[in-house]
């Protein structure tokens, strides 16, 4: 059984959301251990300070990278990532897999991830050109990882 673990830069605030999560999660609970980790977003006072939010960026890049299991397979949720179809995003959650069984994936605050992060992933991975909110991104992660499963297991959930 693999094991996930998900850290997410600030929290699910909306109830529906949150029971979405929720009901993947359980879903997945068939294939994988799955470990949520949310770090609080550094506060920034000026949003139009460049400066400002890398500094921000760098202090969440340390707890993240703290929160992620060294020995795992990491996958940085950015922009400038490689946007793959559902097969191929369950290959790649398949490699991890293969590679020891521990993958970790990553959603940044609302302003991304910081280099330092992303230099430590294995894969940068995009779901879409489209901006989406951060807290939708994370249902939309927890789907994506149980259609990834179904489609390693032979199941039918993916049409």
């Amino acid at each position: 059984m693999a094991n996930l673990t998900v850290v997410t830069v600030g929290s699910l605030k909306e109830g529906y959301l949150r029971e979405a999560v929720a009901e993947y999660k359980k879903r997945l609970s068939q294939y994988a251990r799955v470990d949520e980790i949310e770090i609080k977003e550094e506060r920034i006072n000026n949003e139009d300070n460049r400066a400002e939010i890398e500094v921000a960026l760098a202090r969440e890049a340390d707890k993240i990278l703290a929160a992620m299991p060294k020995d795992s397979y990491k996958i940085a949720l950015c922009v400038e990532g490689k946007q793959h179809t559902s097969e191929e995003l369950a290959r790649i959650i398949g490699e991890g897999c293969d590679k020891g069984g521990k993958i970790s994936l990553v959603i940044g605050s609302s302003y991304g991830l910081s280099e330092k992060v992303k230099r430590e992933c294995d894969v940068r991975l995009s779901f879409s050109k489209l901006t989406f909110p951060h807290q939708l991104m994370k249902v939309i992660l927890f789907e994506s990882l149980y259609r990834s499963f179904t489609i390693l297991h032979g199941k039918r959930y993916h049409k």
